[in-house]
């Protein structure tokens, strides 16, 4: 039962939020909150202390006291607390440099280079992505190349949905690589940990392959812009100034331009190297950007009331996603929705395994955050395609073509699902529709370049 109750919650929530019958805040803390009390009368708690085999016991009112628990805990609100800090200020940081017509002078050093033709852009936007990605860190990505890129797509009329589309693939496609957090849950659950790229090296060719095919759909993306926005309203745009408010012309400082340069630069490394948390590094940032362009009192916490909007809806969309997470693992669903797809597979198809996990791995993102599917049902896949013959590195070489890679940017189980489009300025909904078809394609030429490639055996 609460198997069924996990996939009824991610379908009920995913259906509301996609088809705007409701607010992805309010989906993600209605659904799991009515499915989870209902999930009370079947959570069967061992009492501490009972001998081992001794059957747990249903207890709806302890079960219902202890939602409130999983709702704050480490796995709900406790696990995106940081996050959403670095979110305020992030966008505080990022925020007050716009104001002070720092990004100007690079969109226009930009458009010199590129033209304003949208297809150079889309796969300009794609390299970049996969540049900064080689970190590993999604939301070091998004908060490099979105504020960097969003006034320039502006600047042409292209749709900011286009830009988070295109981050996004870019992004979940590099973070197949050996240090990223997937390659490296996989590994280790499968006891190669001490050997991640020995893990990851069958599996290169299809990488590379898929880097390949992001750039060709973002080339495509940016033609449908091209043909969207026409060519006579690009070659306007090019010879065209943005006009400003009076108020927007008060807030420039043209002569702070290479200081906020260097303070990009900086917090940019800082979160590269340092080793401070990004939460740390742009609440230190924003303070230093504020203090040089806005040093009066007054005018600082204007800035703040400014975007403040902005930021109190992203960090309670990230909040809310902690409430989802936290219920889902805290009741056994998660848990219990691996062991039913384990258990619902033929035998017949025991030999495929490897092939089933692949295509499933990317919509599986919308199930799974990284941690239960890498920890929990890899170990358990892997174990049974080993009865069928085949080998549990297959299994898991397979889930790292999707599994959180190419699908974390669209996953309401990942914090930086909910920075990308709140830096983007996108609905989330829409970005799923956008998003998750182009995914799922470059997660299947993945898999089949794999297997001709002998990346995965079968």
């Amino acid at each position: 039962m609460l198997a069924a109750l996990g996939f009824i919650t991610v379908v009920v929530m995913l259906v509301l939020i996609m088809t705007k019958k409701a607010s992805p805040l309010v989906a993600l803390i209605v659904v799991p909150v009515v499915t989870g009390i209902i999930a009370c009368f079947f959570m069967a708690v061992v009492p501490e202390g009972a001998p081992e085999g001794t059957a747990g016991v249903v207890d709806f009112v302890a079960n219902f006291k202890s939602l409130g628990g999983m709702i704050t805990g480490s796995k709900g609100i406790g696990s995106v607390a940081a996050t959403g800090v670095m979110f305020i200020f992030s966008i505080l940081f990022f925020g007050i440099l716009t104001d002070a017509g720092t990004f100007r002078p690079i969109i226009k050093g930009i458009l010199n280079l590129v033209g304003t033709d949208p297809v150079k852009i889309g796969i300009g936007t794609a390299i970049l992505a996969a540049i900064v990605h080689l970190d590993g860190s999604g939301a070091v990505t998004f908060l490099i190349c979105v504020p960097a890129l969003l006034p320039l797509y502006d600047a042409l009329g292209m749709r900011r949905t286009t830009l988070a589309t295109i981050v996004a693939l870019s992004a979940g496609t590099m973070n197949i690589l050996p240090w990223g957090g997937p390659t490296i849950r996989a590994a280790t659950a499968l006891g190669m940990g001490d050997n991640a790229v020995a893990f990851f090296m069958p599996v290169l060719p299809a990488v590379l392959v898929g880097l390949v095919c992001v750039l060709v759909i973002a080339a495509f993306l940016g033609a449908g812009e091209k043909k969207r926005i026409g060519a006579v309203a690009l070659q306007a745009v090019g010879h065209t100034e943005q006009e400003l408010t009076d108020e927007q012309k008060e807030l420039l400082r043209p002569h702070l331009f290479w200081v906020n340069i260097i303070l990009i630069i900086a917090a940019i490394a800082s979160l590269l190297f340092s080793g401070f948390a990004p939460a740390v590094v742009f609440m230190v940032f924003y303070v230093l950007a504020t203090v040089i362009n806005y040093p009066s009192v007054k005018v600082s916490k204007a800035r703040v009331d400014a975007h403040a909007k902005e930021a109190l809806m992203m960090c309670s969309v990230l909040f809310a996603a902690g409430c989802f997470t936290g219920i889902m693992q805290g009741t056994g669903m998660i848990t219990e929705m691996s062991n039913a797809l384990v258990a619902i597979i033929p035998n017949s198809l025991g030999k495929f395994f490897p092939v089933i996990v692949g295509i499933i791995g990317m919509p599986a993102s919308l199930l799974f955050d990284p941690d239960s599917f890498y920890y929990g049902v890899l170990p358990v896949l892997a174990e049974t395609a080993e009865g069928f013959g085949v080998t549990g590195l297959d299994v898991g070489r397979a889930a790292i073509l999707g599994q959180m890679t190419v699908g974390f940017p669209v996953s309401p189980l990942t914090a930086s699902t909910f920075l990308l489009v709140g830096l983007s300025g996108v609905d989330f909904g829409e970005h799923q529709k956008k998003t998750i078809p182009l995914a799922w394609l470059v997660s299947l030429v993945m898999v089949v370049v794999a297997i001709i490639t002998r990346g995965i055996a079968i």
